[in-house]
């Protein structure tokens, strides 16, 4: 009954922060996140070439009008349908929607289906998977030795993709429908960045892996890609909408969590599935407390609290039960130099937030201790 009493009032994210790098689709987005309690921290770690401004586009489009490929992959339903309208913008639309009609075309998925059937076409095949692995598979069995292969890219290379189709044989002209070049303001990014570095956020989020390699880059050039790597190893979960965004993350060392299906929605429930239980659970004084990010549900009650607050419930929550000096918890405070005064000020604020005072014992001349229900104690005897 707890759970469920603190998932309908709260929703299942509340007390965490999530991160979001994305630079499309971004207020979708967090506006998932926020309907299930989440607080978002938006930072786009990219921004988008408009397609009929890419003179890249514009010479592809020609050649494929001059030279009518063998076969055509869609991979985004985004940038199908803007390479569309931006050859209708061009004067070239009738002529690349003709010369298309005549081609095997391979959808990666239904909305990239959705798309092609949108434009007046047919797709000869699409994978249920929505893997660029399985359409590479389907191209290699039919064979491509000698033939002429266009593949729509969605702004950052296929890795292997391209390699193994031309070491089959194959010609190969890639569509750059759009391209992602670094925002043009990165104060955003940066403080995004801090704040994963500092434990600021609980989740940070990925939709593209140019967005994963941008925000990377970003990191090496302020020295901090070492620190940025060890929050996403240990504290701070990388959430990736789907395999090929996580792999410049992957490339690094870092695991990341991805939906079974490629959207937004499935990623963000995966969210409410794994911070949730990530939060540290404690029985404590007669009540049930799980620590989150930014606050602390106590009987199910969300309690915001300030962030000098969270640093000492965690540094008392390594060790539950346990005496923890003041010295020791004035390590744990963010600027708080040498005055251990500071400990006990925010101390009273912490107990204060939490709405009940007796959670946490002062221990006279050594410290404090969470008052860990006796049951308990076995447990974390030797925590």
């Amino acid at each position: 009954m707890y759970d469920e009493q603190q998932q309908s009032d709260h929703g299942p994210l509340a007390g965490f922060t999530v991160g979001v790098t994305a630079a499309r689709r971004a207020d979708e987005l967090g506006a998932l996140l926020q309907r299930r309690g989440a607080a978002v921290l938006h930072a786009p770690a990219l921004r988008i070439v408009p397609l009929a401004d890419d003179s890249e586009l514009l010479a592809a489009t020609k050649e494929i009008i001059q030279r009518t490929p063998d076969v055509v992959v869609a991979t985004t339903a985004i940038g199908f349908r803007g390479w569309i309208e931006a050859a209708d913008g061009w004067g070239l639309g009738e002529d690349l929607l003709e010369r298309l009609r005549g081609v095997e075309i391979l959808a990666r998925g239904p909305k990239v289906k959705g798309a092609v059937r949108a434009a007046g076409l047919t797709e000869d095949w699409s994978p249920s998977s929505e893997s660029m692995a399985e359409v590479l598979d389907r191209l290699l069995e039919e064979g491509v030795d000698g033939r002429r292969v266009a593949i729509q890219l969605h702004g950052e290379p296929l890795p292997g993709f391209v390699e193994a189709l031309r070491a089959a044989g194959a010609e190969v002209l890639g569509v750059p429908v759009y391209r992602w070049l670094p925002p043009e303001d990165i104060g955003p990014v940066d403080r995004l960045l801090d704040a994963t570095v500092s434990r600021g956020l609980d989740a940070l989020t990925f939709t593209s892996a140019p967005a994963a390699a941008s925000l990377l880059s970003r990191a090496e050039e302020r020295g901090l890609l070492p620190e940025l790597l060890a929050a996403l190893n240990h504290d701070v979960l990388p959430a990736c909408v789907g395999p090929v965004t996580a792999l410049p993350l992957q490339a690094l060392g870092v695991d990341t969590v991805q939906p079974e299906r490629f959207r937004l929605g499935p990623l963000v429930q995966l969210l409410c599935q794994e911070l949730p239980g990530r939060a540290r659970s404690l029985p404590i004084a007669g009540h049930h407390v799980e620590i989150r990010g930014h606050a602390v549900l106590v009987d199910g009650a969300l309690r915001p609290v300030p962030p000098a607050g969270m640093s000492l419930l965690r540094a008392l929550s390594r060790r539950p039960g346990w005496v923890v000096p003041r010295a020791e918890l004035l390590r744990a405070l963010p600027g708080a130099g040498r005055d251990e005064h500071a400990v006990e000020t925010a101390m009273a604020r912490l107990r204060t937030a939490l709405g009940a005072p007796k959670l946490i014992q002062t221990v006279v001349k050594r410290g404090y201790r969470l008052a860990l229900d006796p049951a308990a104690d076995a447990k974390y005897a030797d925590v």
